[in-house]
C-alpha cells in the first residue's frame, strides 16, 4: 500500500513538491479550525448538528484540492488564450451579480447558480482571469518595446475590472489593483504608465466606490481604525482571542471568542487559529505563506518563458498578498476587510478559484521541470 501511494504521488502529483505540502497543511488546519469555529453557528442555523458545516466545508476543500489537480495537468500556455475568455465573461457576471445577484450584508456580489443553488463570487473569477492576460499581455512585449496602445489597452481591462469590483467589494478591488501594479512593475513596464495606471484606477475606482454600495462601509472602516478612543467590536473580540492563545494555545477545538467574534470561520479565522493553536500556530501559518510566496516566485528565475514566470508570480502575489492583509486585520495592523484567508476560511468561491490559481502555478513548475530535463 505504501508504495503504491508513492508511486501514485510520483505519476501524478507533478511539479513543486512543497507547494503541494503547503496546501494540504493548509487544508488539514482548514478542516480543523472552521469545524471548531461553526460550532456557534451550527447551534443557531442546524439545531445543534456541527457535523453539517464540517462535511459541507470538508466537501468543498476537496473539490478545491481536485480544481487544483486538474489545474496543474493543463500545459499553463493554454491559459493565456483562456484567461481572455475568463475577462469577457467576467464583465457582464460582473454587472448582472450588482443588479440582480444575492445581497449579504448590504453587498451584492453573489449570483445564484441554478439547479445546485450554490452562490459564487464573480470577482473571484475577474481576479484570476485579470492577472492571466496581464501577464500573457505583458510575457509578449518582455523582448520588445512596449507600444502605447498595447498600455492603455492594459491599463484599461485594470481599471474596468477594479471599478466593477470595487461597487460591491472595495478590499477586492484593492488587491487585485495592487496586484496588478507588481506584476506591471516586473513586467518592467515604463514608469509613466505606472502612473498612469494608478492615477486611472483611483478615479475610475474611486467614481465607482462613491455611487456603489460600499462607499459608506469603506469610509467608516477607515474612519474607525483611526479612532484611538474606540475599537471595532470586532477587532476587540479578535485581540482577546490573540490573548487567550498565549504560546501554545487553548488547544483543537477549545476556542471560547468563536461564541463573540463575528464570522471567526472567515474574516477572523487567523484568531481563532491563534486562541486555539497559540503564537507557535499563528507563526506556522505565516511562514507558510511566506514559503508559499518564495516557491511561486522561483518561477521568475527559471522559467524559460515570460508568460511562466509572471503568470505564476501574479498569482502567488494576489493569494499571498490576500493572506498578509487578512492575519493584519486580525492583529489590527490594518483596518477590517471581508476578505478570507485563502486556503484557510470557509467560502465555496475561494477555495475552488484559490485551488485552481495554486494549480496553474504548479502547472508552470511542472512544465519547467520537464523541459529543463530535454
Amino acid at each position: 500500500m505504501t508504495l503504491s501511494i508513492r508511486d501514485f504521488v510520483r505519476d501524478n502529483l507533478k511539479g513543486d513538491r512543497q507547494i503541494w505540502w503547503i496546501v494540504l497543511f493548509l487544508s488539514i488546519l482548514s478542516v480543523l479550525v472552521v469545524y471548531s469555529a461553526t460550532g456557534t453557528i451550527a447551534y443557531q442555523k442546524m439545531g445543534g448538528n456541527t457535523e453539517a458545516y464540517l462535511f459541507k466545508h470538508g466537501a468543498l476543500v476537496v473539490l478545491g484540492l481536485g480544481c487544483m489537480f486538474l489545474a496543474h495537468r493543463v500545459n499553463y500556455i493554454h491559459y493565456a488564450r483562456l484567461s481572455k475568455f475568463g475577462l469577457y465573461l467576467s464583465v457582464p457576471l460582473l454587472i448582472w451579480a450588482y443588479f440582480k445577484g444575492a445581497n449579504l450584508n448590504d453587498a451584492s456580489r453573489w449570483i445564484t447558480i441554478p439547479l445546485i443553488n450554490q452562490t459564487f463570487q464573480p470577482s473571484d473569477l475577474a481576479k484570476l482571469a485579470l492577472i492571466s492576460n496581464l501577464a500573457a499581455m505583458l510575457a509578449k512585449r518582455q523582448r520588445v518595446a512596449y507600444e502605447p496602445q498595447v498600455l492603455v489597452n492594459m491599463i484599461g481591462w485594470i481599471g474596468l475590472i477594479c471599478a466593477l469590483i470595487v461597487i460591491s467589494n472595495a478590499s477586492t478591488a484593492l488587491l487585485l489593483g495592487a496586484t496588478c501594479f507588481l506584476l506591471m512593475y516586473i513586467g518592467r513596464v515604463p514608469r509613466g504608465y505606472l502612473a498612469g495606471m494608478v492615477l486611472f484606477c483611483l478615479v475610475a475606482g474611486g467614481f465607482a466606490l462613491v455611487v456603489g454600495q460600499r462607499y459608506q462601509t469603506f469610509v467608516g472602516r477607515i474612519s474607525r481604525f483611526q479612532d484611538n478612543e474606540k475599537i471595532d467590536f470586532q477587532v476587540e473580540q479578535s485581540y482577546i482571542a490573540l490573548a487567550n492563545g498565549g504560546l501554545t494555545g487553548q488547544g483543537p477545538g477549545n476556542s471560547h471568542q468563536r461564541n463573540f467574534l463575528p464570522h471567526p470561520y472567515s474574516d477572523f479565522i487567523y484568531a481563532i487559529i491563534v486562541e486555539e493553536y497559540g503564537l507557535l500556530g499563528g507563526i506556522a501559518v505565516l511562514l507558510a505563506y511566506l514559503w508559499l510566496l518564495t516557491r511561486g516566485m522561483r518561477a521568475i528565475r527559471s522559467s524559460t518563458r515570460p508568460f511562466g514566470g509572471l503568470l505564476s508570480a501574479g498569482l502567488t502575489f494576489s493569494i499571498v498578498i490576500q493572506a498578509m492583509i487578512n492575519m493584519s486585520v486580525a492583529v489590527g495592523l490594518v483596518p477590517v476587510t471581508g476578505l478570507p484567508l485563502p486556503l484557510l476560511s470557509m467560502g465555496g468561491t475561494s477555495l475552488l478559484f484559490t485551488g485552481a490559481a495554486i494549480g496553474i502555478v504548479i502547472s508552470v513548475s511542472r512544465d519547467e521541470a520537464d523541459e529543463s530535463k530535454l
